[in-house]
């Protein structure tokens, strides 16, 4: 066991780096890490456990650098630790280095992207929750800025951490008094982080986070109840470089040089010491031992269904399959139908309330360790959460999101619950599979996809019931798509999907008695497209097509056809145009004109 002096003396290692690497990189945030030193040399020196050999040890307590501009810091611990060549700091921030400015899990030790402040701890009440519900003895640990606690996503993690009674869970809030243009919040006051973290139900240590000891004290002290517990630590920004302690104006901005002499003069030597002796380990454990498996029973729908509905069924089916699959709801799952995985399997579902950027974050934590976490809400209220799904994507989360009532199509309730801008948010996200069912059969395929697919999925869901147009052995791979009514004479192609597609249907049929064929395709895999079919079926209907969705304008089906055509001479692009109010159904696809008589038109108006 590591004593203080020792710590002092890994503390000071770990400054010195810091201030070495950014200044070699030229770019960073040297004075978050000196502030910290002190923290991160007893967290990784004395007070976790893990396998420096094994990112993935089920036995590793596991670390997040929530306030991820001290990334440099935490390379520093784990070159200190034997887990990368110290000769390799120097290499921050570099092209071909995963050293990167901000932690991402290019590196294998890091669990999740951070950096975007404020969502380190969701992040870590899922990995505690993962740690918990397969009985690892294991504990996490983030470290977050005072600055991010302005953040309201900190505060609906800790809200979960305690509903979900994480005693496992310790947080440590490095409170240096200085952000990036001002003091912060609260600056040294420790009392005001203490009552609001105690008014959420945490146990609360207030220490002087340069006092090795007294972190320590903390420390041990953290290891009992059943609570979250969070270390409220007063640091000096920049401590130990006197000319940029505890100023402001230093955010962000390595030492020069001709600093880096004289900060380096003041630290003193480097001192001798090796590290890694201090590196404490836990027994291993095995990996869980998941029933793991996507056969779900065959869809058995007789009438007409709502694809919403249908996902919860599939849920359900996909959790008697598959250990792996947990649920979280966000006071919703009586409307997405998560419920029936709720009833199902009640100790893998977790209620986080309306909390919507810390069900995201969670799931990423989950994912992490191996879950395979959906996620299910109004696609209008996803929208909140869209800086942790962008988060998660730099994450390689394995992350599957449903959003429900979509479009005008969800009727009486009005704009604000509509999910009109869901398709333009998860389409640019790289590795992002974007998924829209029409019917039942093609939802609950959908849900078994996502489940196969390693990365991000999106599931569009509808509100109102649909007509089965499928056949329950039907199958719907990622990036296909259905070509429902064809001939060698259709004039237009029409594409369409979801609620939009039962709209082509009823063009289909009212055509057809004038002596008019259409070519119409369910582009259900949204994302990726179905190119060569759309391009063939175009080609084939002379380069006129009508795309016809319950989205706005940009960023939806229509852009995703408009990508993969050669060229649109002949184009027409029904979607939903102006803010949209309230009304039944039918009135609303008509008014918006994304309805079958509005297909009708633009098919007309093509020939």
């Amino acid at each position: 066991m590591a004593s203080v002096s020792t710590l002092e003396k890994i503390a000071k290692r770990l400054r010195i780096h810091s201030l070495r690497m950014t200044t070699a990189a030229g770019s960073g945030h040297p004075t978050t890490c000196l502030s910290s030193a002190e923290i991160m040399a007893c967290l990784f020196f004395h007070e976790m456990r893990y396998d420096p050999k094994d990112p993935f040890a089920w036995s590793n307590d596991e670390f997040v650098l929530s306030k991820g501009h001290a990334a440099p810091i935490l390379w520093a611990a784990y070159a200190e630790a034997g887990i990368i060549p110290q000769e390799s700091l120097l290499d921050l921030r570099k092209i071909h280095s995963d050293l990167e400015g901000h932690p991402t899990p290019r590196m294998p030790w890091v669990k999740a992207a951070t950096g975007s402040l404020g969502q380190g701890l969701s992040v870590g009440v899922g990995l505690a929750l993962a740690q918990k519900l397969t009985g690892v003895k294991a504990r996490t640990f983030v470290l977050m800025g005072d600055g991010e606690c302005a953040e309201g996503a900190v505060w609906e993690a800790a809200n979960a951490a305690r509903e979900l009674k994480l005693g496992n869970l310790v947080a440590i809030v490095d409170v240096n008094r200085l952000g990036q243009s001002d003091p912060t919040m609260h600056q040294h006051d420790l009392k005001a982080y203490a009552k609001k973290f105690q008014a959420f139900g945490w146990d609360v240590y207030q220490v002087d986070g340069h006092k090795i000891e007294k972190i320590l004290e903390a420390l041990a002290k953290a290891r009992k109840g059943p609570n979250p517990k969070v270390i409220l630590a007063r640091t000096i920004k920049g401590k130990g470089v006197s000319f940029i302690e505890d100023k402001n104006g230093w955010h962000g901005k390595p030492l020069k040089p001709e600093e880096l002499e004289k900060a380096l003069a003041e630290l003193g030597p480097m001192p001798e010491i090796d590290s890694r002796r201090y590196v404490r380990t836990r027994l291993a454990v095995k990996a869980p031992e998941w029933k793991d498996s996507v056969d779900m029973e065959p869809p058995a729908y007789q009438e007409k269904t709502a694809t919403r509905l249908a996902y919860g069924i599939a849920l359900a089916k996909l959790g008697k399959a598959n250990e792996r699959v947990v649920v979280i709801d966000g006071d919703v799952k009586n409307s997405t139908y998560a419920d029936r995985f709720f009833a199902a399997f009640p100790e893998r579902s977790f209620q986080s309330f309306i909390a919507e950027q810390n069900i995201v974050g969670m799931a990423m934590g989950l994912a992490a360790k191996g879950f395979l976490p959906f996620v299910a809400t109004f696609a209008a209220f996803l929208t909140r959460a869209h800086d942790q799904i962008r988060m998660a994507a730099y994450s390689f989360s394995n992350l599957k999101l449903c959003g429900s009532h979509v479009g005008v199509s969800i009727g009486e309730d009005g704009p604000s619950q509509m999910g009109l801008e869901d398709l333009a948010m998860f389409l640019p996200i790289p590795g992002c599979v974007v998924l829209y069912p029409s019917d039942a059969v093609c939802a609950e395929k959908c849900v078994k996809e996502a489940a196969k697919y390693q990365g991000m999925v999106y599931i569009r869901t509808t509100r109102p019931a649909t007509p089965i147009l499928y056949p329950p052995e039907e199958e719907f791979p990622v990036g296909g798509s259905k070509v429902l009514r064809r001939s060698d004479n259709d004039a237009v192609t029409v594409v369409a999907a979801g609620i939009t597609v039962h709209e082509a249907l009823k063009a289909y049929e009212l055509l057809k008695k004038e002596g008019i064929n259409i070519r119409i395709i369910d582009a259900y895999s949204v994302k990726p497209i179905d190119a060569e079919t759309i391009i063939k079926s175009v080609a084939e209907t002379s380069g006129r097509v009508v795309v016809a969705e319950d989205h706005f304008e940009q960023g939806g089906l229509g852009t995703a056809v408009a990508l993969v055509l050669p060229e649109k001479k002949f184009w027409k692009h029904l979607c939903v145009r102006e803010l949209p109010r309230s009304g039944k159904p039918e009135e609303l696809l008509a008014k918006y004109e994304i309805d079958a008589a509005a297909i009708i038109r633009a098919v007309k108006s093509l020939l």
